[in-house]
């Protein structure tokens, strides 16, 4: 009597199948979950523009780790605090006395750029100081893992750092201080010494050793240059005020302050804010009041302080670059005295 062995045969071919079936869906499944669905249509756009391999650009991009630190950072800027509690962070004795001796040291360079940038040297080594301590700390991230985190996964900002980010896939190697996937920075993805955003590095930074490289870590001249160029590129005066104290005098009620100077300074004397100091009454100005250490303090902003805000939009931010910057040009004048004095 015959045996059909059909179905046996049917039920072993299907469990030999089983291993391999898996072995082929492990290794995919991770990589499915681990990439965001916006990575395909990047990737595609970098390729489009560049002609780079959209496998080496997906390989680079499932190096780069979603990191909680960044996402907790961003929450908490010190942008966030009072100016009482925001001067202190900056104005210290120790970055103001580092300020200067960092000047001192390098007087030759910063003067020449300063010159030839059209922008007070005391500006851009406040930026450097501000910005990471005259580049002691220029940020802990992979710059990769901060804006593939803020691009993908920071709903808020999402647009701003996928633009980063694929401006920092666009950048040619000769830009950038070393491989891509090495390059460290703050948690929002700016690098060197200055902080340079990948747009900044692409639009501002400048190789001013002329080795035909732009190295925002180690280089200084290009580190300096790159600062000045920033300055001078958003339209910085050279000599032009940057900031003044006003003092109310039955002063009107002002609008909220804008960036952008508003009005001629002798509009603000009409209504009542007197400077402390002689300055054009021509020159526009803006109303800026922060809370200090003693109260308000109403300061007059000029150009060039809507230019230190192209930098880092926050007007505390500028007026501690402005501040420091004083403090260090004072500390500069003082050695120099001290250094001719019999």
């Amino acid at each position: 009597m015959p045996v059909n062995l059909a179905p046996r045969r049917r039920r072993l071919h299907l469990f030999n199948l089983l291993p391999l079936v898996a072995s082929l869906l492990l290794p995919v499944a991770p990589a499915l979950a681990d990439t965001h669905p916006g990575q395909a249509a990047l990737v595609g756009e970098v390729a489009r523009d560049t002609g780079k391999d959209p496998a080496a650009l997906n390989a680079l991009l499932d190096q780069a780790k979603v990191q909680q630190g960044i996402l907790d950072a961003i929450s908490r800027p010190a942008e966030a605090k009072p100016w009482s509690a925001y001067r202190p962070i900056f104005l210290t004795g120790q970055r103001i006395d580092d300020g200067v001796a960092f000047y001192r040291a390098h007087r030759a360079l910063l003067e020449s750029i300063g010159r030839q940038y059209g922008v007070a040297p005391q500006y851009i080594v406040a930026i450097i100081g501000v910005e990471t301590f005259y580049g002691r700390i220029t940020g802990k991230y992979r710059v990769l893992d901060a804006l593939v985190t803020l691009g993908f996964h920071y709903p808020p900002r999402a647009p701003y750092f996928r633009q980063q980010l694929k401006t920092l896939l666009e950048l040619p190697d000769n830009h950038l201080a070393g491989p891509l996937d090495t390059l460290t920075g703050s948690y929002a993805g700016a690098q060197g010494w200055g902080q340079f955003m990948p747009d900044s590095i692409r639009d501002y930074a400048v190789d001013a050793d002329g080795d035909g490289r732009i190295d925002l870590v180690d280089s200084l001249p290009d580190i300096l240059a790159s600062v000045a160029n920033y300055f001078a590129k958003h339209g910085w005066i050279d000599g032009g005020p940057v900031a003044a104290r006003a003092q109310p005098d039955g002063a009107a009620k002002l609008l909220a302050w804008q960036a952008q100077p508003q009005w001629p300074l002798e509009q603000l004397e009409a209504w009542g804010y007197a400077p402390f100091r002689h300055l054009n009454p021509g020159e526009p100005t803006s109303l800026l009041t922060l809370d200090g250490a003693s109260g308000p303090e109403h300061w007059f902003t000029f150009n060039n302080f809507y230019v230190i805000t192209r930098y880092n939009r926050s007007p505390m931010y500028a007026m501690a670059v402005d501040q420091l910057a004083q403090a260090i040009m004072d500390g500069v004048r003082g050695a120099d005295g001290a250094g001719n004095a019999p």
